[in-house]
This record gives structure tokens, sequence and C-alpha cells, in this order.
């Protein structure tokens, strides 16, 4: 419709938009929360680290070339072998005492309760080197053993110095030590199993050993886990002491070697401390794969591997780089 002339046109404007100013809020930036003391922290940790590399590389005191030359060295490997085969049967041995010194511990028997007490009592007040001494000795004390009834006739009656080997000596001297830890971490371990567990197991009416396999030993494995292979990786480090019982395991083959080349100490002894490196990285990521494996069931959402933090870092490195070339 035509408006009249000299007519006044009046506009009216339209009324702003409800969702004005989300879309401001949208368009504005939103800055990081600033924190100095973390990039100043972080600065001198690089600075330090940095050092300690490049003291590391430039010092010729190390003289990596030696320790290029000793570190895959037949000698070297024959000496870790024995370290590995020490470790193995000493900590299936000493987790497998611990395990019944554990139940001995937590049994309605005031004996087996006194035996167990004092076994871990005494184990964990003498130091191993002490023990494993005492072993290597012990044919002066006893020079034949014999099986057979006290104070009665012996049934069976044998050399012990023939079966005392250094090997040997040193599995049962770890083996006995390690099995007084051992039963600590697995009675704490089977204590941490709720009480509840235990009553709803017996109103089934279901028998003890049964209770044990399959309720309590694996929700007891997701604490005594971590803190056996804790023990485990002390272990490693404590076969050291086998030098002592004249088994050239990794160490002793180092010591040996330092004494017959005096100016090869120090990369023999880098030599070592990089094997020692090694066996307890390979362990703890063990360590990593089995507590996440009985994580099921008491968590959420599993930890992630490293390899999926990997993944997951990279995938948000690059959302960044994008974020930050469209701005």
């Amino acid at each position: 419709m035509s408006q009249p002339p000299g007519a006044a046109v009046s506009v009216t404007e339209a009324p702003p938009s409800s969702d004005t100013p989300s879309k401001q809020l949208a368009a504005q930036r939103v800055l990081p929360l600033r924190r100095p003391g973390r990039w100043i922290a972080t600065a001198i940790v690089l600075v330090l680290a940095a050092q300690f590399v490049h003291g590391l590389v430039s010092n010729p005191f190390y003289q990596w070339d030696r320790f290029g030359y000793w570190f895959l060295r037949p000698t070297i490997l024959d000496g870790l072998l024995i370290t590995l085969e020490v470790t193995a049967y000493s900590a299936v041995l000493g987790l497998l005492g611990g395990i019944l010194l554990a139940l001995a511990r937590l049994s309605r028997s005031p004996v087996l309760r006194a035996v167990s007490w004092t076994y871990v009592w005494a184990l964990r007040s003498i130091p191993l080197i002490v023990v494993l001494l005492f072993l290597y000795n012990f044919s002066a004390l006893y020079q034949t053993l014999s099986v057979g009834v006290p104070f009665g006739p012996a049934f069976f009656t044998f050399d012990e110095s023939r079966l005392a080997t250094d090997m040997v000596v040193a599995v049962v001297g770890l083996s006995l030590n390690e099995a007084a830890y051992a039963a600590e971490v697995v009675r704490g371990g089977i204590l941490s199993v709720d009480q509840g567990q235990h009553e709803a197991a017996s109103a089934l009416g279901l028998p003890k050993s049964y209770q044990f396999r399959k309720i309590v030993w694996p929700q007891a494995l997701r604490s005594i886990t971590p803190n056996y292979v804790n023990q485990l990786i002390g272990l490693i480090k404590s076969t050291s002491l086998v030098f002592y019982v004249s088994l050239l395991d990794l160490f002793g083959t180092a010591q040996t070697m330092g004494s017959t080349y005096p100016g090869d100490i120090v990369p023999l002894l880098l030599v070592v401390t990089v094997w020692y490196l090694i066996l307890t990285s390979v362990v703890s990521v063990i360590q990593f794969y089995v507590e996440r494996y009985y994580a099921r069931g008491a968590t959420r959402t599993l930890p992630p591997t490293p390899l999926q933090k990997l993944r997951t870092g990279l995938t948000d490195l690059r959302a960044r780089i994008r974020r930050e070339a469209a701005v």
C-alpha cells in the first residue's frame, strides 16, 4: 500500500536476536590460565638434565668406547644369565614360601602362627649377606645331613658339601630371605579383601578352598601384584650379593674383570648399571600390564597403555596445531 506524499515513514528496528551474546562469547578467544611457576620449574629441570647428559657424554673418565666393548662381551652375558637364573628361581621359591607362611600366619593354629611370625621376624632382622655367608659355611657346622626320626635312626644320610653348590647356596639364601618379605605382602593382600566377601561366600556354603581360589585370591592379587613386583625389583638388585659366595653373576663378573683390567673399572660399573636398569625396566613394564589385567572389574575404565597415551598425545597435538592455524 503506497503512502501519500509528505507522510512520515516510521522505521521499526528488528529486536536483537537472543543468541547474539552467545555468538559474541563464541567468537572470543579463551586464554589459558598463566602458570609462570610451572614454566620456571620446567626450564630449571631441563637445564639440569642437559648439564647431566653433557657431563656423561663429554667426560672422558667414563670411557664410552670401553663401555661399548664390554657391554655385549660373552663373559658379561654369562654373568647376566646367572643373574636371571638366580632371580627366577628365588622369585618362584620365595613367593611359594611366602604364600605358605602367610596362610600359616592367618590360620587358627597357634603353633603355625608362632612359627610363621618367628620366621618372618628372624629373616627380616638378619642382613641378607649374613644369611648367604652362613649358608656358604654351613658345611663346617653340618658335614652330613640326615632324614629320619628325631633322636632315633636316620633313613637317609647325604654329604652336604655335594649338594650345596654355589648356585644352590645363592638360590636358597635369597629364597629364604624373599619368603619372609613375600609373606607380609601376601598377608596384607589377603587382609585387604573386604570381610563381606568372606561372609557372602560362607553364606552360600562354599568350601573354604573354593572361597580362597575363586573369591579371595583374585581380589587379593590386585594388592599383592604391585607390592611383590617391587620386591622382585629389589631381588634383582640383591643378586649382586651372591658374588660373596663365589658365584659370578653380573656384578661378580664385572668385579673380576675390573681386577684383571684396572683401567676399565668405571666402564664395567656402567655396564652393570645399564643392565640392571634394563632388567628393572622390563619388570616394571610387566607389572603395569599385570596390574591392568587385574584391574578389570575394579575400575570403570582401564588405565591407558603407553602406546595409547602416545596416540592420544599426538592427536591432541595435531588438534592444537589446527586450532592455532585457524586463528
